[in-house]
């Protein structure tokens, strides 16, 4: 069995208020729906400071202590691994505004599962919110995609 793969990295952020979490309706046609803010980790970036590039240029809010709270990992080629790492946090300045990547807009907590949301969202929030729960890992099983919270 190869030991090395190719990785890309990504990540996404709750941003708690109160009762509320602030979501983006994206408009990607290759994962659209409510999601929470995130892209791409960069070359030589560290991943808090992804993030926290990243909500900014989709939201307008300087985050500050972001806290790893999970990850969602699964291979999209051979020997390719997809990572998004969730992070969490209520801590923010800033003016909201939306941005290409589609309209945000904050959502009480106990309305988010009714939303049209993006594919897996629902399990990945579990992850998010259950301190027992740490990662979504996708696999194949029998030639079909599956899925671990664990």
């Amino acid at each position: 069995m190869e030991k090395a793969e190719k990785i890309i990295l990504t990540n996404m952020c709750m941003i708690e208020n109160g009762d509320k979490v602030l979501v983006q309706n994206r408009v990607a046609s290759d994962w659209s729906g409510i999601t929470f803010p995130g892209g791409h980790v960069e070359k030589g970036e560290s991943f808090t400071d992804a993030v926290i590039r990243e909500v900014f240029e989709e939201t307008g809010l300087t985050i500050s202590h972001p806290q790893l709270c999970g990850l969602k990992s699964w291979p999209i080629k051979h020997n390719i691994r997809y990572i998004v790492f969730f992070y969490k946090t209520d801590s923010f300045t800033g003016t909201l505004h939306s941005s290409e990547e589609g309209e945000v807009f904050w959502v009480k907590k106990d309305e988010l599962l009714t939303l049209n949301l993006a594919s897996d969202m629902e399990d990945m929030y579990k992850v998010f919110c259950n301190e027992k729960l740490s990662e979504f890992y996708y696999h194949k099983e029998n030639g079909k995609w599956i899925y671990d919270l664990k």
